[in-house]
């Protein structure tokens, strides 16, 4: 599988972008119908209940590379590659364009990947917004992202990355 370095960020949103448009991505409306809705443990392959353990455990806060932590996944699904999905979850940003965000990591919780080890790949997703930026309040704020999905594996400053979408739509979490 080849990884994408999001060091570079115009570099990586290309790729990204050109990666879920050979999926056959095509822009348009967004009817409800269409959108399926994921929660994280759908992330995980079938048989797979490793997230609450790896959760749970101890975290190491004084370790200077949280990255070095991540353990190891156990594989991704591919079930919705190329469908339109919905799925919630805190910002980890990591590309702005002014005060929006272009570029960012979907989490299932908050702290991964900044004060806590990250998750396993599979449990993390690369967002890049496809219309404009979108005006986050700050590192964590709870989200929902509804946008063409793909397993993608993708290497960051941060973590090993499994998933990612382009997002045609980002908006505040509404519980």
């Amino acid at each position: 599988m080849q990884t994408t370095d999001l060091r570079r960020p115009g570099v990586s949103r290309r790729a990204m972008l050109a990666g879920l448009a050979a999926l056959g991505f095509v822009p348009g409306q967004l009817r409800a119908e269409d959108v399926v809705e994921l929660e994280w443990k759908d992330l995980l392959p079938e048989g797979d209940a490793t997230l609450t353990s790896e959760l749970s455990g101890v975290v190491q806060h004084d370790s200077a590379d949280l990255a070095a932590q991540q353990p190891p996944a156990t594989g991704v699904r591919t079930d919705w590659n190329g469908m339109t999905v919905r799925l919630s979850g805190f910002i980890v940003p990591l590309d702005y364009d002014g005060t929006g965000v272009t570029v960012f990591m979907l989490v299932p919780y908050v702290g991964a990947c900044i004060h806590v080890p990250p998750p396993p790949a599979n449990q993390l997703v690369l967002v890049t917004t496809t219309d404009r930026p979108y005006d986050s309040d700050g590192l964590f704020e709870p989200v929902t992202v509804t946008g063409m999905f793909g397993a993608a594996a993708t290497s960051t400053q941060l973590a090993e990355v499994g998933y990612a979408i382009s997002a045609d739509r980002v908006e505040p979490y509404a519980g």
